[in-house]
């Protein structure tokens, strides 16, 4: 089969032998071919797969997804929700601000919160290096995990009719709204750009996510290394392992915390398969990573009221956890 990464593999290997003398073998040179493998891999994934993902958002502004979502109601609007989320460029913080615009523009609860829970959660850097690192395959089912647990979780919030947890500004930014005649910056119309400008859009989403999460992939890739290299088998497959029904959850409450390294973090949970952890155990770990970041949760407390927040949480966690179990049994 064609490895379009043979070749960063065969340099690796040719320093680590030839240059440093080492055996791929021994856990020195294990880990340091590790590193030297995976670090120009998971950099060119980013520059390359980013820049078609940045070229393609150029299609994708934040008033128009506004628009898509307005009047949308109930199951069909939760679907349309998450659906937008996965190709759109937002982070958990940068989506919380389109949290309280959608909410103003007369958006559902319910549907809102369904794309406040996919655009980080299926974000771009996470979907390019889980197909690089892991496959198609575990993409894709990542993927549609994702986006079922953001429609879901949605809708049952929807169904609670929980608008009252909603901190009052949210709601009277909504009637200034109602209040004041659309002008021309709430016309729906696109921009026509050039390819040119749609390829400079995408070069720039490029360099900015490349600037942005370089440092974690090289710290990431350097832990991830020490695990492959170092960290023995036994160790992991005992604490975090099948045999562990602890392990999902414990995964899940050790990845909230980690959101700002989410692109350090996918060498570290290569690493972690490779040494056999489960998959799904990996999945959870993920999600959490981007869809529970504690920043998120900071920002959204100034616009929800705690029971709305737990809420959310909840729902997420449980949501994340079953997963967790559910691809666990699948695969094994």
């Amino acid at each position: 089969m064609f490895d379009p990464f043979y070749p960063f593999d065969w340099l690796a290997t040719q320093i680590v032998t030839q240059l440093f003398g080492l055996s791929i073998a021994s856990h020195l040179g294990s880990s340091l071919h590790f590193f030297l493998y995976d670090l120009p891999k998971v950099l060119t994934l980013l520059i390359v797969i980013s820049f078609i993902v940045g070229t393609f958002q150029s299609f994708l502004e934040p008033e128009r997804v506004r628009y898509l979502l307005e009047g949308k109601r109930t199951f069909a609007g939760n679907i349309l929700a998450a659906m937008v989320g996965i190709v759109t460029p937002f982070c958990s913080c940068s989506a919380v601000p389109l949290f309280i615009g959608f909410l103003e523009a007369g958006v559902p609860l319910g549907v809102t919160f369904s794309y406040l829970m996919a655009a980080p959660m299926v974000n771009e850097v996470a979907v390019i290096l889980l197909w690089g690192l892991f496959g198609l395959n575990v993409t894709l089912i990542y993927i549609g995990f994702g986006v079922g647990l953001a429609i879901a979780s949605g809708y049952i919030i929807g169904l609670l009719k929980l608008e009252k947890w909603v901190e009052p500004f949210v709601w009277e930014l909504q009637k200034s709204r109602q209040e004041i005649p659309l002008g021309d910056e709430d016309n729906p119309e696109p921009v026509m750009l050039t390819w040119g400008q749609r390829f400079e859009h995408g070069w720039f989403q490029s360099s900015e996510i490349v600037r942005s999460v370089w440092l974690y992939v090289v710290g990431g890739i350097a832990i991830g290394a020490g695990i492959h290299g170092y960290v023995p088998t036994d160790f992991i497959t005992q604490y975090a392992g099948a045999n562990n029904p602890l392990a999902v959850p414990l995964a899940v409450i050790l990845g909230v915390p980690l959101y700002a390294n989410i692109a350090g973090v996918m060498p570290i949970t290569e690493a972690l398969v490779n040494k056999g952890m489960p998959m799904g155990t990996v999945l959870a770990f993920t999600m959490a990573v981007t869809a529970l970041s504690l920043p998120e949760m900071v920002i959204l407390k100034k616009i929800l009221k705690p029971q709305l927040l737990a809420v959310f949480i909840g729902l997420m966690t449980v949501g994340i956890i079953s997963i967790g179990y559910i691809f666990n049994a699948l695969i094994n």
